[in-house]
């Protein structure tokens, strides 16, 4: 499964032109929108923020709060059960 990420100017999807690393927890992306009429970028963070499982090879230097059972159980819904980003935003945009 992989995330889209959208424009929400156009609704077009963005991609990730470029990324660095700041923190072993912290990566920054710049964003730009495929609607070559739009032409919105933008930058992001990506960050990690709690652990849902541990990892079977654990590092001693990775250490992130466990997540608590509201936050695991969002984690555990079927990409199924919710609707595609990109989706969701079209249908509100049909229905206006």
């Amino acid at each position: 499964m992989s995330y889209k990420l959208v424009c929400p100017h156009c609704h077009s999807s963005l991609r990730i032109r470029t990324s660095e690393g700041q923190h072993i927890f912290l990566r920054l992306a710049y964003l730009q929108c495929t609607n070559e009429a739009c032409g919105w970028s933008v930058r992001a963070e990506f960050q990690m923020t709690h652990e849902l499982s541990p990892s079977g090879m654990p590092n001693p230097a990775v250490r992130l709060p466990l997540a608590n059972a509201a936050i695991r159980r969002q984690a555990m819904k079927s990409a199924d059960d919710q609707p595609d980003l990109l989706d969701q935003l079209e249908m509100e945009t049909t229905s206006r």
